[in-house]
């Protein structure tokens, strides 16, 4: 089983993309690319292998596997992924989020942020895509 991510430009806001999976999609939320550093980036480029782990904090999900310099990379639900130094509002620590779609949204500082979207459900569609089973997954840009 095959997973592609399609980012499109990285901002200040995060970086956003297209997750293709068997015949379906969604767009994604992650951190700004700054240069791989843990906590501040989105990960590199490159293909990753999935498998289902469970996180204290957000329960059975999938995590990315031998990203470099990375541990604990994470597909779970979440609308934010901006770049905290740059004063912007983020939900992320170098993980995948999946949302339905992407928009504005009111952020913890009350100014609005381009932000993903109704994520649950759409995490919780790739992960009756996956169905448990370990996936590769491609992230291009």
């Amino acid at each position: 089983m095959r997973a592609t991510l399609q980012r499109s430009a990285s901002t200040d806001h995060g970086t956003f993309g297209v997750l293709s999976f068997g015949d379906q999609a969604c767009r994604t939320t992650e951190l700004p690319w700054r240069d791989n550093r843990k906590q501040k980036s989105c990960i590199p480029v490159g293909t990753y292998q999935c498998a289902i782990v469970n996180s204290p904090r957000f329960g059975r999900v999938y995590g990315v596997a031998d990203v470099p310099g990375r541990s604990n990379v994470l597909i779970h639900s979440a609308n934010f992924g901006g770049d905290v130094d740059m004063g912007y509002t983020t939900q992320l620590q170098g993980c995948i989020a999946p949302c339905e779609r992407v928009g504005l949204m009111r952020n913890k500082a009350g100014e609005m942020q381009t932000a993903g979207l109704v994520s649950r459900p759409a995490l919780n569609r790739l992960m009756a895509w996956a169905n448990g089973k370990p996936f590769t997954l491609e992230i291009t840009s």
